[in-house]
């Protein structure tokens, strides 16, 4: 490959990376909305926000696709790459882009750790709920017996 073509491949690689970034940071922003939602159990919120990385979700895996063949091509002639102005800029944004991902990786790790910790409280409630019926149930046939024990009392007495 010649230097041109390499600058040409750097130029698409910018391009495509500041669209990941702007995709990344939007992603961020949900993922901090989603943490809020799990923190305050805003599970009517939860929904939209799925749809809301869903689509963010679709839009970074086409954007990855397309930039595949460069990133391996840049990777292939690095020596090359590297002496092309700009190279460190863009290598700059690619780790930020890696640092934002790690940070939105974070962010859900929480966001799973409440709604494991709602699942379990919920799973609390719903066990207390049905130990309270049961000892309703059984305090209801104490305080009202059934009619036959009624007809007994009837025909001994």
């Amino acid at each position: 490959m010649t230097p041109d073509e390499i600058a040409g491949l750097l130029d698409q690689y910018r391009a495509g990376i500041e669209a990941e970034l702007a995709l990344l940071r939007q992603m961020a922003d949900v993922a901090k909305d989603q943490r809020q939602a799990t923190q305050n159990s805003d599970f009517s919120a939860l929904g939209q926000i799925a749809d809301a990385r869903d689509r963010i979700m679709r839009s970074l895996v086409t954007i990855e696709e397309g930039l595949r063949s460069v990133r391996q091509a840049l990777v292939d002639h690095r020596q090359l790459a590297t002496a092309i102005p700009g190279y460190e800029e863009v290598a700059r944004r690619h780790r930020e882009a890696a640092t934002l991902v790690s940070h939105i990786l974070a962010t859900d790790q929480q966001s799973m750790a409440d709604l494991a910790n709602a699942e379990l409280a919920r799973r609390s409630a719903v066990a207390g709920l049905e130990r309270g019926e049961t000892t309703l149930a059984a305090y209801r046939r104490v305080l009202s017996p059934p009619v036959a024990s009624a007809k007994l009392v009837d025909k001994i007495g």
